[in-house]
């Protein structure tokens, strides 16, 4: 799988580390508790068809990057920085 970075272009999926659903940014208040917490940080959906997900790009520019792909085809439709995000992921 070839991941668009747009800094670095097209890049084996080795360089980069995977952190799961851009949902991830979505993080409960401060005082939630340790039950969203503990969901938030320990919980993950796995859905198949197309998402969006969190990668770092750690062997390349050191960025966050919000990826569009088919979980089931692997196919990617694209790629954006994360800091690039109005508003973070969106």
């Amino acid at each position: 799988m070839r991941i668009p970075c747009p800094l670095c272009g097209p890049r084996d999926r080795r360089e980069f580390t995977y952190y799961g659903s851009d949902d991830y940014l979505n993080r409960p208040a401060p005082d939630a508790g340790a039950g969203p917490w503990d969901d938030h940080l320990h919980l993950r959906a796995n859905p198949a068809g197309e998402t969006h997900d969190l990668w770092y790009h750690e062997a390349g520019c050191a960025q966050w990057l919000r990826v569009h792909r088919n979980t089931v085809s692997h196919e990617i439709y694209g790629a954006a920085l994360v800091a690039g995000l109005k508003g973070g992921a969106q």
